[in-house]
């Protein structure tokens, strides 16, 4: 293997440029130059791995020759060990072998000090570009791309599918967001996330805790971010709901309550306290004509009609109970109030952990293999046909067994073409996405009804032992796969009396 040998200067800063020349080397031949002057951060990262094992080294390294055949790299090691990296697995991958491109400098033997001077400017000039001009950088030269190149450029920068998409939205962010985000750890697809829902108070501290969990665990999942992620998600569009109500109702030209003077909010009552008076009941539509007619926004953006004014007004207030004292009036009612924001909360998060949950149960029925738990937990679901399944069979719904087996959304493909599809082994997927579809039909409402005390009741707090089985189920299966799902907190609340209880090893 031939190498450029370029004539010994007198001078350290007088290096002739004709004579340097460009040889192809063998990776196996690199050792780091000891007197390399980056020290520390010195292995190759995933993206520059990445676009080594895609590209090659585009720009060349800097080595001397040593004399045991090997050549010391003093500048671009770390590209250096990406050549190394790529061509250990380049045969099994279906990718070339390799060389590399390099500056063997023979005139610098010797020379160790002017050595650690060049290998010094070339690692301080290389200082990283701002956050976002990476950001549009990649953008640009991804957009005008057919899609071949695209797919070859996405996977050198060690990117995912969606990449173009995943960038323009990133760069929503500002510089600060930006760096916080990178330090945090948050790859492309979770930056983008992160700029959907930034306007939620405190949106990334609560998405860094919940990657933090994720790495934290070591899987390279990203359960615990998900849904973190859709319950920030169902935040957005219950704060965008809200300002739709409350845009709907002043363009009618209601009076807001929250508009009129503090201490006329305070003697407004709710038209369900207040009577005409001949004692008949006030709603919206009899009351709409009176002065005080004004109206608020409940906690699930339902209109609660007021009267801002009901004594002037002729109004009556019902007849209520002997009060309780005052302290404890007002006691039972801070219960009260924060048992209703618990409600709303723990609802909304109910709805919220949906997302994430079936986005799971699609990847196991799309995988090629199905988990032995999987298929035996929808084998005995079948054979035994608990009421639920038979209240699910009965609405002909299938709706969404079709999107667990690959219908996308607006195509009219049937569960039925697309099960008639797949190969004899899959049949435990096709059954699993009919269990699964069941199962979330009947988890669906939060809300429901005690039939033993004949009282509301809510699935966070009490689902039956088989609802917490198929929560259960899905969470064992997520760990069991890298850590790629993860319950909610809402979803772990109300499974934590059904998990087997451990006995204390003392």
């Amino acid at each position: 293997m031939a190498t450029a040998v370029s004539t010994q200067t007198d001078k350290p800063d007088e290096f002739d440029e004709a004579a340097e020349q460009i040889v192809y080397l063998d990776p196996a031949l690199l050792v780091r130059d000891e007197y390399n002057a980056r020290e520390h951060d010195t292995e190759p990262d995933y993206k520059l791995i990445s676009s080594v094992k895609e590209l090659g080294v585009e720009e060349a390294i800097s080595v001397r020759p040593n004399p045991d055949g090997t050549y010391g790299v003093f500048k671009g090691w770390r590209r250096g060990q990406a050549a190394q990296i790529a061509n250990a697995t380049a045969e099994q991958d279906g990718r070339p072998v390799r060389t590399v491109k390099a500056f063997v400098r023979a005139d610098l033997v010797g020379r160790d000090g002017w050595t650690r001077f060049l290998s010094l400017v070339e690692n301080d000039h290389r200082e990283g570009m701002d956050p976002w001009d990476t950001l549009k950088a990649q953008e640009l030269s991804l957009v005008g791309m057919d899609e071949v190149d695209q797919a070859r450029a996405v996977r050198a920068m060690g990117l995912k599918r969606g990449a173009v998409t995943h960038l323009r939205k990133a760069q929503k962010l500002d510089d600060a967001m930006l760096r916080q985000a990178t330090a945090g750890g948050m790859d492309l697809e979770q930056t983008a996330q992160l700029a959907e829902v930034e306007e939620i108070a405190n949106a990334s501290q609560r998405l860094l805790r919940a990657l933090a969990k994720d790495q934290e665990e070591g899987r390279g999942g990203r359960g615990h971010w998900d849904q973190e992620f859709a319950l920030l998600m169902e935040e957005q569009a219950s704060a965008k709901a809200h300002a739709d109500a409350m845009a709907a109702l002043q363009e009618s030209g209601v009076t807001l309550l929250s508009s009129l003077p503090y201490a006329t909010r305070e003697s407004a009552r709710p038209l369900s306290d207040l009577t005409t008076g001949l004692d008949n009941p006030l709603t919206a539509d009899n009351h709409h004509g009176c002065h005080g007619h004004c109206v608020k926004l409940d906690e699930e953006n339902q209109p609660v009609w007021y009267c801002s004014d009901p004594a002037e007004n002729g109004h009556k207030v019902r007849k209520q109970p002997k009060k309780a004292r005052a302290a404890e009036d007002e006691e039972k009612a801070a219960e009260r109030s924060a048992e209703r924001a618990r409600v709303v909360a723990c609802n909304r998060a109910w709805k919220a952990a949906a997302g994430p949950r079936q986005q799971f149960v699609e990847r196991l029925v799309r995988g090629k293999s199905l988990p032995e738990k999987a298929r035996l937990f929808a084998q005995q679901v079948l054979l035994e046909l608990p009421e639920f399944y038979g209240k699910w069979a009965s609405k002909r719904d299938i709706t969404d067994v079709a999107r667990f087996l690959g219908a996308k959304e607006g195509e009219d493909t049937t569960a039925w073409e697309l099960s008639a599809a797949l190969p004899k082994a899959r049949l435990a997927n096709i059954l699993l996405a009919q269990v699964a579809a069941a199962y979330e039909a009947d988890i669906r409402d939060p809300k429901t009804y005690d039939m033993v005390r004949y009282r509301p009741a809510y699935l966070w707090e009490a689902p039956s032992p088989r609802q917490a089985a198929y929560l259960l189920l899905l969470e064992a299966l997520g760990q069991a796969d890298n850590g790629s799902y993860a319950l909610s907190e809402v979803e772990n609340q109300a499974v934590a009396q059904h998990r087997p209880q451990t006995l204390d090893a003392a």
